[in-house]
């Protein structure tokens, strides 16, 4: 285990930098002891922060009582690092995939600070009547396609931190705001890989989305279609067929398992 790193600031923040930095220089994990060891910190010091860190989904434990770097942290640093190398690497994929729809394509993620959808590239359609974005604007998880697109992959504890704490707008009358159909939708996402918006947030707009899988099967980004509702609703199937095989070359790009092999 690496020797403790001296640090200035709050003593917590420190600890738990160091905690975060032990183990990613281990890839068996750690006891309490051996964190206690590369800290310098006595274990009654570390053990609220480990359990602060576990129920955020910042850290693992397993059965046996070891820690390890846990999906929260892991996804949140990936977007931190290869977001922008991301957005790089599949933007022939959106040229592509504009020129197929006709239809703006857009690519977002999570935002690093806040539970909120944010927009990494755009590329718009050439048709007058379009949808437009613009790159750093963000919009809601629950009521926008990019969002429940990252919102249906959150694992359960964060997800219904998220339901408790987020009050949910009704921005038009198809926004979905009550918790039962939500959650219902969510995983109907799940199932079926795609995320749709009806004019929920926007009137008249309609947006199709399907998520990007990291290596470890993490959601790293979304790839959104949008456009007017009724141009969009008449060539639903064909854009859905298009958008699914482009998100699974986007996941092979970010090192994920496409969803559907065969595209």
């Amino acid at each position: 285990m690496p020797k403790p790193v001296a640090r200035g600031g709050p003593q917590s923040v420190g600890r738990i930098l160091t905690i975060l930095e032990s183990l990613a220089n281990v890839s068996h994990g750690a006891t309490l002891t051996e964190l206690s060891d590369s800290t310098g910190a006595p274990k009654t010091s570390l053990v609220g922060l480990l359990a602060g860190l576990t129920e955020e989904g910042c850290l693992t434990r397993d059965e046996g009582g070891r820690y390890f770097l846990g999906s929260r942290f892991l996804s949140l640093a990936m977007r931190a690092v290869a977001g922008r190398e991301l957005s790089t690497l599949v933007r022939p994929i959106l040229v592509d995939l504009v020129a197929a729809t006709g239809e703006t394509v857009v690519l977002g993620a999570l935002a690093p600070d806040a539970d909120e959808a944010t927009y990494l590239d755009k590329i718009e359609s050439s048709n007058p009547i379009r949808y437009a974005v613009t790159v750093g604007e963000r919009r809601e998880l629950y009521c926008t396609a990019v969002g429940k697109s990252l919102l249906a992959w959150f694992d359960e504890d964060r997800l219904d931190a998220y339901l408790k704490a987020t009050q949910r707008t009704q921005f038009t009358d198809q926004t979905i705001t009550g918790t039962r159909e939500l959650l219902a939708e969510l995983a109907q996402i799940r199932q079926d890989g795609l995320a749709r918006s009806y004019g929920e947030r926007v009137t008249g707009a309609c947006a199709i989305a399907a998520p990007i899988f990291a290596g470890d099967g993490a959601v790293v980004a979304t790839l959104l279609v949008a456009g007017p509702t009724e141009r969009m609703q008449a060539n639903a199937a064909a854009h859905e067929i298009k958008l699914r095989k482009a998100a699974d070359k986007c996941t092979r790009l970010a090192g994920g398992t496409p969803e559907n092999p065969e595209s």
